[in-house]
């Protein structure tokens, strides 16, 4: 089989409500930015990166898959995934250019479609394709519920709707108010509302140091935090080795993490104990599945991040050993032909050939952006 046209794309599609905020970023709509791989046999790979709809970067990213990478692929085989990362991403003009940021989130596209196609020419879903489904249940937990910018009594009723009416075990709040003091009221009240059965994560989106996320951690004691996820700066490793040590709430991290390695440096130093790879950070599937067994040879849980809204990561979850549970955020899942679906908090297995990227045409007319 071989690759004979690479078409990129972007997409803008709303988040909930007109907007959403946590302790570092304000948003109204999320980016699809990805390319579809054609076969001269007629298959059609679908993949993409999730950004914060900015127009220009994005486009930026789309230019990087039409003309740098592009060049690379067509003529290959693109069964070859592993050797296509490979090439494309030490090849030394991308390498130098390209170890974090456009040209590897432009490669994480183009990865995830390659494995996309390489699914459907198998015709296995992609979880059975890795080598099967290692869990017949995956939990989710809700993060849609719990942003900052959210009323106090939005957040209470939105939690208390996602566990009393849609089932969901397990909700995260955002935090990383100027006044920790908010913060703490804040998921007290969650807690009141949603009994001590349900686990409530946090995330703080890399805003506070040291000494603020101590405090926070001392304050949160008899809240049963399943973790604190990005507390500090993201590559403040002996900060993240501190905050383990003394903190005394679990810590989570990964999204803001490029490369295998910066994930081994946190693993080796005991800097995280939830494990978070996104394959749109990490260039790809490839690169997620190093680090996701490098998480297990530690024992370390994984929780992929929700970068890609899921899609790829419902079969990653349902397939590495190492998964305990899932993200769930809707913001783009009626763009899919087989979007990620949650029924009383649990994942639904997805069973269609292919990594669950493939988007319906309606998603197009509706949400593509000019790419210049």
């Amino acid at each position: 089989m071989t690759i004979s046209r690479i078409e990129p794309f972007i997409l803008h599609v709303p988040v909930t409500g007109s907007s959403i905020s946590d302790s570092t970023h304000t948003l109204s709509h999320w980016g699809v930015v990805g390319c579809r791989i054609h076969t001269r046999e007629g298959l059609v790979g679908t993949g993409f990166t999730g950004t914060h709809a900015d127009i220009a970067g994005d486009r930026l990213i789309a230019r990087c898959i039409a003309t740098s990478l592009t060049d690379l692929l067509i003529g290959e085989d693109e069964r070859d995934v592993t050797r296509l990362w490979q090439k494309v991403a030490r090849h030394p003009p991308l390498q130098w250019i390209g170890r974090a940021g456009i040209a590897h989130l432009a490669l994480g596209a183009v990865d995830v479609a390659l494995w996309d196609l390489k699914a459907q020419a198998a015709g296995l879903p992609l979880w059975k394709l890795l080598g099967g489904a290692t869990s017949e249940q995956l939990t989710a937990y809700n993060t849609d519920i719990g942003w900052l910018s959210l009323s106090d009594e939005d957040l209470v009723a939105g939690a208390r709707r996602a566990v009393e009416e849609e089932g969901f075990r397990g909700i995260k709040v955002k935090v990383g108010s100027a006044d920790i003091g908010r913060d703490i009221a804040r998921l007290t009240a969650v807690r009141r509302a949603v009994g001590d059965r349900v686990t409530i994560a946090t995330d703080a989106n890399g805003r506070w140091d040291l000494p603020t996320c101590l405090r926070f951690t001392r304050a949160a004691r008899d809240l049963d935090l399943l973790w604190f996820e990005e507390p500090l700066w993201y590559d403040d490793v002996e900060g993240h080795v501190r905050l383990c040590a003394e903190g005394g709430v679990p810590v989570a991290l990964g999204e803001q993490l490029y490369t295998a390695e910066a994930f081994f440096d946190f693993i080796r130093r005991g800097a995280m104990h939830y494990v978070q790879p996104d394959v749109a950070r990490l260039a790809g599937i490839t690169e997620y599945i190093r680090v996701a067994e490098a998480a297990h040879a530690a024992r370390l849980p994984v929780v992929a991040h929700a970068g890609d809204m899921g899609q790829v990561h419902v079969h990653l979850s349902f397939w590495h050993p190492a998964t305990t549970s899932f993200e769930y955020i809707p913001w783009i899942r009626t763009c899919f032909e087989e979007p990620v679906t949650v029924t009383n908090g649990d994942v639904m297995r997805p069973e269609r050939p292919g990594a669950g990227t493939a988007i319906r045409p309606q998603a197009f007319e509706i949400h593509a952006k000019s790419l210049d």
